[in-house]
């Protein structure tokens, strides 16, 4: 049985690690789907409804995923790999991995925590070498078909702060010994939860408070 772990590190991935995001992911989905003569124009119909992401981050993923809608899990499962090699792959920031190794050569374990799918990011999490993940999950019917809504908790905002803490607690890891890296302001209550925050090719909104907060600033790209 392994020893607990006793420093975590929490990385935010899309725009953090990736420069793709969950629209690209399910956009290379639908284009190899069996419906894909209706689920691209539903997609390019759909993206007003989008602007949610101004917003709430939370209220975005709510109803952006329910893009997914009837889509079959295991096929789903089964393109993740090819998802990966064409899409995530690609995108990955050309520092993310010596962050990442950094961090595990400084005795932390890494935990992916993204409001991506679960089932869309495990091999980019197994290729970085990422200890765990915490993820989005799309609720599938008996059928195996997706259902449109997201279970609880949701990624996004105090919910990925709140599992952030959970994680905390179970491995008995103070908030001293945890970094947190993301791009998003949306994320503030995620690198506040942690003890050594950093901005990672952040927006303008993040980099100001980073800069008032004298936290770092890094650049993967």
């Amino acid at each position: 049985m392994k020893a607990a772990p006793e420093k975590l590190a929490f990385y935010d991935m899309d725009g953090t690690l990736v420069s793709s995001n969950v629209i690209h992911q399910y956009a290379w989905y639908a284009r190899r789907s069996p419906q894909a003569l209706w689920r691209m124009p539903r997609l390019w119909a759909s993206f007003p409804l989008f602007a949610t992401e101004f917003f709430s981050r939370r209220l975005f993923n709510v109803v952006f995923f329910r893009q997914y809608r009837g889509m079959d899990r295991a096929w789903l499962q089964s393109m993740s790999e090819p998802m990966f090699e064409a899409v995530l792959r690609p995108a990955t920031f050309r520092g993310a991995r010596a962050l990442i190794e950094k961090d595990r050569a400084d005795g932390y374990r890494t935990v992916l925590l993204t409001g991506s799918l679960d089932f869309a990011v495990a091999p980019f999490a197994r290729w970085l070498g990422i200890d765990e993940v915490i993820a989005t999950r799309l609720e599938f019917d008996r059928s195996g078909r997706a259902t449109g809504r997201l279970l609880p908790p949701i990624m996004a905002s105090e919910e990925k702060a709140a599992a952030l803490r959970r994680l905390l607690g179970e491995y008995n890891v103070s908030s001293a010994n945890a970094r947190g890296y993301s791009d998003s302001t949306s994320d503030l209550p995620m690198l506040e939860a942690v003890g050594q925050p950093a901005a990672v090719n952040p927006s303008k909104g993040l980099r100001d408070r980073a800069a008032i907060r004298g936290w770092p600033i890094l650049d993967l790209r």
